[in-house]
C-alpha cells in the first residue's frame, strides 16, 4: 500500500522514495502467490461456511432469521472496520507481520467458536474472524511489491476472484461436514485452514522493508467507523421485529447518519486519516467502489437466500427439501464460475482494460438473480443461475483492483484498494441484513403449518424470496452500469 495515504505533497515524495527503495521482484513468485491465495481462501471459507448452518443455529439457540443472520453480519462488520486499520498498520510496520496478525485473528476466532457452545461466544468468535478482512488489501500490496510487473495483473485477479471461489466451495464442504458431525466441526475446519495459511505466509513471504515512518494510526476514525456501521446494520436487521417507525429504529438511523457526518469531517481534518475521503470522492475511484458494494451485496445476500430457499420443505410449494450438503452442491457451480472468472477476467483486462469485465461481471450476476426471481421451480434453475452468478462475481472482482490501479497514482493505490475491499464487505453486511429483513417481513401463517410436520417453523413466503432475488438482480445490474459512467485510464 501507499506509504502515506493523504495525497499531500510530503506523502507523494515519501511514496516516491519508498518506490526507489523497493527491492527487485522475488525469485519465488509462485510460492508467494500460492501462500496469498491460500490465506484468502481460508478467510473466504471461514466467512461463508456458516451460511448453510444458519437455520441449524437458529433452531439450536431459538433465534429469529434476522437475529441469526448476525453470524454473518458481525463478521462482515468487523472486517469492514478492521480492513483499513490493518492496511494502515501494514504501511507502518511491514506487510508480512500484519498479514500474520490477520490470519492469527482468524485462527483465534475459529478456535473460540469451536470450543464453546454459546451464542454470544459464537458472535465474538465471528468478530475475531473479521481480522481476515485485512488479507485482501495486504495481499495486493505484497503482489505489487514482490512479483514481476508482467505477473501483477493476473496475480491480483486470481487473489481477488478467489473470494468467490472459496465462498462457493465452503458451502459444499460445510454440507458434507454437517452430514457427519455437529455445527462446531465447521469452525474446526476454519481453525485448520487458518493454521495452514499461517504456516504458508510465514514460510513464503519475507518481511517487507518498505515502511511508512511518517504516518500514524487513526483510532478515533476507526471507532467512529465502527459506530455508524453498527448502528446502520442493527437498524436494518432488527427493523422488522422492532417496527420500522419505532423510536429505537429511527434513532439508530439518525444516529448512524450523524456519526457518519462526524466521521467524514474527522477524516478530512486528520493529517493521516484511516480513510482518505478526498480519494473516495474522485469519480474514477468511486466507480469500482460503488460496483464493489453492489456485487458484495448480491453475493452474500444470494448465498444466504439460496441456502435457505433450497433447504425449505417442498411441501409449502417451493424449495427442494435439500439437506445442507445438497444445498451446498446446488451452489457449487458458483465456485466453478468464480474460478473461471479470474483467468478470463485477466485476459479481458489485458485486451480491453478493466471496464469491460467489471461491467460484464455485474450484468451476468444481476441477470442470474433476476432469472431466479422469475423462475426457481427446478433444481436446474438454481444450478444454472449459480454458475452464471459465480462467473459474473469472478469477472467483477478480478477487474476492480486493475480498474483502481489504472485510475489513481501509485502512492494512492493502497488506500484505494483497501477501501474497495471495505465496501465489498459493507455491501455484503448490508445485503445479508436486507435479505433477512425481506424474508422475515412476509412469512407463512403459523395456523397453516399447525397440523403439519412443519409446525412451529417460521418460513418465509415464496413472494418474499421472489422479492429478495429481484432486489439482488437490480443491485447486479447497477454494478454493471456504474463502470460505464466514467472513462478510466487503461493501466
Amino acid at each position: 500500500m501507499s506509504a502515506t495515504l493523504t495525497g499531500r505533497g510530503r506523502g507523494r515524495g515519501h511514496a516516491r522514495a519508498a518506490e526507489a527503495r523497493k527491492p527487485s521482484a522475488s525469485p519465488r513468485p509462485g510460492l508467494i502467490l500460492g501462500a496469498l491465495v491460500l490465506a484468502m481462501m481460508a478467510f473466504t471459507v471461514v466467512q461463508t461456511s456458516v451460511v448453510p448452518i444458519l437455520p441449524t443455529l437458529g433452531e439450536a439457540f431459538h433465534l429469529t432469521t434476522a437475529t441469526v443472520a448476525w453470524m454473518m453480519t458481525a463478521n462482515l462488520l468487523a472486517a469492514a472496520v478492521l480492513t483499513p486499520l490493518l492496511g494502515r498498520m501494514g504501511d507502518l510496520y511491514g506487510r508480512k507481520w500484519v498479514l500474520v496478525l490477520s490470519v492469527l485473528g482468524l485462527v483465534a476466532g475459529s478456535a473460540l467458536a469451536y470450543s464453546v457452545h454459546s451464542w454470544p461466544v459464537l458472535v465474538a468468535g465471528r468478530v475475531l474472524q473479521g481480522f481476515g478482512g485485512g488479507i485482501l488489501p495486504l495481499a495486493i500490496a505484497v503482489i505489487r511489491d514482490e512479483l514481476p510487473r508482467e505477473k501483477v495483473t493476473g496475480a491480483v485477479s486470481l487473489v481477488s476472484a478467489s473470494l468467490g471461489v472459496g465462498s462457493g466451495l465452503s458451502l459444499v464442504v460445510t454440507g458434507w461436514m454437517m452430514q457427519h458431525w455437529s455445527y462446531q466441526s465447521v469452525f474446526l475446519l476454519g481453525l485448520i485452514l487458518g493454521l495452514v495459511a499461517l504456516a504458508a505466509v510465514l514460510v513464503a513471504i519475507k518481511h517487507d522493508p518498505v515502511e511508512d515512518r511518517v504516518g500514524s494510526m487513526d483510532p478515533l476514525g476507526a471507532l467512529l467507523l465502527a459506530v455508524w456501521l453498527s448502528a446502520l446494520l442493527l437498524a436494518l436487521s432488527e427493523g422488522a421485529a422492532w417496527g420500522w417507525h419505532s423510536a429505537s429504529v429511527l434513532g439508530l438511523f439518525v444516529g448512524a447518519a450523524v456519526v457518519l457526518g462526524l466521521w467524514i469531517v474527522l477524516e478530512l481534518r486528520t493529517a493521516h486519516p484511516l480513510v482518505d475521503v478526498r480519494v473516495l470522492a474522485r469519480p474514477a475511484v468511486a466507480v469500482p467502489n460503488v460496483s464493489g458494494f453492489c456485487v458484495g451485496f448480491l453475493m452474500y445476500a444470494s448465498f444466504t437466500l439460496l441456502s435457505d430457499f433450497t433447504q425449505t420443505p417442498s411441501a409449502v410449494g417451493y424449495g427442494f427439501s435439500a439437506s445442507i450438503l445438497h444445498s451446498g452442491i446446488l451452489l457449487l457451480p458458483s465456485a466453478v464460475g468464480s474460478f473461471l472468472g479470474a483467468p478470463i477476467g485477466a485476459r479481458l483486462i489485458g485486451r480491453f482494460g478493466p471496464k469491460a469485465p467489471m461491467a460484464l461481471g455485474g450484468a451476468l450476476a444481476g441477470l442470474s438473480m433476476l432469472f431466479l426471481g422469475l423462475w426457481h421451480g427446478s433444481q436446474g434453475d438454481v444450478y444454472g443461475a449459480s454458475g452464471v452468478m459465480g462467473l459474473g462475481i469472478g469477472l467483477a472482482y478480478a477487474a476492480m483492483p486493475a480498474y483502481i490501479n489504472g485510475a489513481v497514482p501509485p502512492e494512492q493505490a493502497g488506500i484505494a484498494n483497501s477501501v474497495n475491499a471495505v465496501l465489498r464487505t459493507v455491501g455484503g453486511a448490508v445485503g445479508t441484513a436486507v435479505a433477512g429483513v425481506v424474508l422475515t417481513s412476509s412469512t407463512i401463517s403459523s395456523a397453516l403449518l399447525a397440523h403439519t410436520p412443519m409446525a412451529g417453523l417460521v418460513l418465509p413466503t415464496g413472494g418474499a424470496y421472489r422479492t429478495a432475488f429481484l432486489v439482488c438482480g437490480v443491485l447486479g445490474l447497477a454494478a454493471a452500469a456504474v463502470p460505464l459512467a466514467v472513462r478510466a485510464r487503461r493501466p
